[in-house]
């Protein structure tokens, strides 16, 4: 039996190479972000110091205006006691001797806005200009409430009995303005004399 001749398979034509992917480009690195500055710290506020009592008793201290609620000029047998609070304890004025009967003057010109009784004490007060009131006790008003008075103007006469007094009598002068307490003291005028020389034409 006679054998067939197979016919060659053609050859399968070679594949085209995959042409190369360009390479990526290097992503540029990202420039570092500069650090922030620290904040610098605040200062600390200096706290605000306390004003001594006697500094803002100072800074309350007004022109003289007053004169003596008594005459002659008279012994200062207690002095001013300013209170280290509003309610605590001092003395809240002068205390002067004096006979009982005395007249008590009005130690500046004002307006009497209470004369009466205060705890079975006779007691004057008078208001003056700049928010001041004096204070007078126990005394026996001679002026009614509403008067106007002048400097040295009698408006009551001592009584005897004040607590702490060691003399026969004594006045008890007062001086507020507002709440504050002053220093009566601190507030009398002294008289200054001037003496003008003559004058000679020329």
């Amino acid at each position: 039996m006679p054998v067939l001749a197979v016919p060659p398979v053609p050859l399968v034509p070679a594949v085209p190479a995959v042409p190369a992917v360009p390479a990526v480009p290097a992503v540029p690195a990202v420039p570092a972000v500069p650090a922030v500055p620290a904040v610098p710290a605040v200062p600390a506020v200096p706290a605000v110091p306390a004003v001594p009592a006697t500094e803002a008793a100072t800074a309350a201290a007004i022109e003289p205006r007053f004169s003596w609620p008594l005459s002659p000029v008279p012994q200062v047998t207690r002095p001013f006691e300013p209170p280290a609070t509003p309610y605590g304890p001092g003395h809240r004025g002068v205390d002067l001797a004096a006979a009982p009967g005395q007249q008590v003057l009005a130690a500046g010109t004002g307006v009497v806005v209470f004369a009466g009784q205060v705890a079975g004490q006779g007691v004057v007060s008078v208001d003056h200009d700049g928010g001041l009131r004096t204070t007078y006790e126990p005394v026996s008003p001679t002026v009614p409430i509403g008067t106007q008075v002048f400097i040295g103007q009698p408006i009551a006469t001592v009584n005897p009995g004040h607590p702490g007094c060691t003399v026969a009598a004594c006045l008890h002068w007062g001086v507020r303005r507002g709440e504050e307490y002053l220093n009566p003291l601190a507030l009398i005028r002294t008289e200054s004399v001037i003496r003008l020389k003559p004058w000679t034409p020329p």
